[in-house]
């Protein structure tokens, strides 16, 4: 960890939008199948909190939340594979910045109370 060649003037943005390229070159395909393996877990339950939602606007809001976060990895991880021009899409929870994770945060945290109102009906 931390010994990456990439991040020394290879990449024009290593800490915000390639951090996945560096990601794999540190933790090699294992490391890219676990992470992806996650934002699809991720994902999942946030579909499965949408449709249990109590009430419609909670099931909105929980799709957009997860939709958000769906978009973002499919976009940044195609940029990183060159499939996209560079947009400068973060990678959700993994970029450097604190308001793109301060966001994150507070959508998962209101997934999580849509999840537990759910759960009360």
């Amino acid at each position: 960890m931390g010994l990456s060649k990439q991040k020394y003037l290879y990449l024009p943005e290593p800490h915000n939008d390639f951090i996945f390229s560096v990601l794999a070159e540190e933790l090699g395909f294992v490391g890219c199948a676990f992470v992806i393996i996650l934002f699809a877990i991720f994902i999942w339950r946030g579909i499965l909190i949408a449709m249990k939602a109590p009430d419609m606007f909670g099931s909105l809001i929980a799709t957009g939340i997860t939709a958000l976060v769906t978009i973002q990895v499919i976009i940044n991880i195609a940029v990183v594979t060159s499939s996209m021009p560079a947009t400068g899409m973060p990678l959700p929870f993994f970029s450097y910045g604190g308001t793109a994770l301060f966001l994150m945060l507070c959508g998962v945290g209101i997934l999580l109370n849509i999840s537990r109102a759910g759960r009360r009906v």
